[in-house]
């Protein structure tokens, strides 16, 4: 970790991640608020971040290809800088009508969706390989970091801004300007250029597009650690999209509000499993190359399923927010590995695209679950219906440790 904060590459680029988070987080917070406060409906405001993880299915590969072909720092930046044009119309077209979010959410997402595999992609371009283990706890620290000071803040905030659109607006300003400071670091980060295939312009074009997405896909397909951990993950975190749409509906309606009202209590179990995180990431990043990858990630998704079960049980907050550090830890024991798999299986001319045909399966089940636990709550009470899911990811942990090629990688 020294060296790494040393290293002046790196340095920028987790500043700039970070900073970008930050405002993600108040962004987060805002956007599920508002629209909760629009409509007074679960499936309204589940079907936000439904919205979100869409593209996700059928545009990830086509992203990862694009990815691929084009220069990873130009395309963090450009990501960057058109999100943050993107996130100020958010408060505008909520108060136009609140339908208006949706499509906006989608192409966000669709954005994030070339910022990604280019991150994953271009960390091992800017660190030594040894140090890749711990760059990737690093980037995923940053996140954490992220969670345990910016939603109590946002929580602060967005308590003292309201929850009207008007109101709300300088929330989502806010995550427009991290996304402009995360550009100008990253611009100014030296990377030695990739020598590629050169790519048709025209003629074959489009058949040569489809031999590399298939050819992303094979790759992915072929290798058992790779695809089996994939379909596991898939099972396994269905959970974290039942949470992210659910949590600020099991806030306002299950947790007891004494002690922490709402919506203060929603950002402080989004702070709790931010905590978790920072501890998990830090014990993997320092202790993770000592131990089997393969059993962290099936370690992870059981203990992660067994505190989201907890969580959905209970409606006190103490014990909630306990049971959401440990989902915390618990994400990041099985997240840094599955990376670092990932990372050190896969050439660096394939990454985007098997990044992007992983995240596509693995966002399709949690799109799913989305879907299926936004209806649900309508009728049966939100912490039910994340129990149940959390018993889904116990399941995936459980199969995992059955099959050689994801307990032993």
């Amino acid at each position: 970790y020294v060296r790494l904060a040393l290293d002046a590459r790196f340095a920028a680029f987790w500043l700039a991640q970070t900073i970008s988070l930050f405002g993600d987080r108040l962004h987060q917070v805002a956007l599920a608020v508002l629209v909760y406060a629009i409509t007074n409906s679960p499936l309204a405001t589940g079907l936000v971040f439904l919205a979100a993880t869409l593209p996700n299915i059928f545009l990830g590969p086509i992203a990862g290809t694009f990815v691929d072909r084009w220069e990873h720092k130009t395309v963090l930046i450009a990501s960057d800088l058109i999100r943050a044009v993107l996130v100020l119309i958010i408060p505008f077209a909520a108060m136009t009508n609140v339908v208006l979010v949706y499509p906006l959410v989608f192409v966000i997402t669709t954005v994030s969706l070339f910022f990604r595999p280019a991150k994953t992609a271009m960390l091992p371009r800017i660190v030594k390989e040894d140090d890749v283990m711990a760059a990737s706890s690093a980037t995923w620290t940053a996140d954490t970091l992220a969670d345990i000071v910016g939603f109590p803040l946002a929580g602060l905030f967005i308590a003292f801004l309201g929850t009207g659109a008007t109101d709300l607006g300088l929330a989502f300003f806010a995550d427009s300007a991290t996304y402009v400071l995360s550009a100008l670091l990253i611009a100014g980060i030296a990377v030695a250029p990739l020598v590629r295939e050169q790519v048709p312009r025209v003629g074959n074009a489009f058949a040569k597009f489809g031999h590399e997405l298939a050819e992303g896909w094979q790759f992915l397909r072929g290798r058992p650690a790779l695809i089996q951990n994939t379909l596991i993950s898939a099972v396994a975190q269905m959970t974290v999209g039942v949470t992210l749409a659910l949590t600020v509906v099991y806030a306002r309606d299950v947790l007891d509000g004494t002690l922490i009202p709402y919506p203060q209590n929603f950002a402080a179990i989004e702070t709790a499993i931010g905590v978790g995180n920072l501890v998990g990431g830090l014990a993997v990043g320092a202790l993770g190359a000592r131990l089997r990858k393969g059993w962290l990630v099936v370690g992870g998704f059981v203990a992660m399923g067994l505190a989201t079960i907890v969580l959905g049980l209970t409606g006190n907050v103490a014990i909630a927010l306990v049971a959401a550090a440990g989902m915390g830890i618990a994400n990041l024991i099985f997240i840094i590995p599955t990376q670092t798999i990932f990372i050190e299986t896969t050439p660096i001319e394939l990454m985007g695209r098997v990044v992007a045909f992983r995240g596509s399966l693995v966002f399709g089940a949690m799109t799913l679950a989305m879907a299926i636990s936004g209806i649900l709550a309508e009728s049966v009470p939100a912490g039910l219906v994340i129990a149940a899911f959390g018993v889904l990811t116990v399941f995936g942990g459980l199969i995992g440790a059955l099959l050689p090629a994801v307990r032993d990688a």
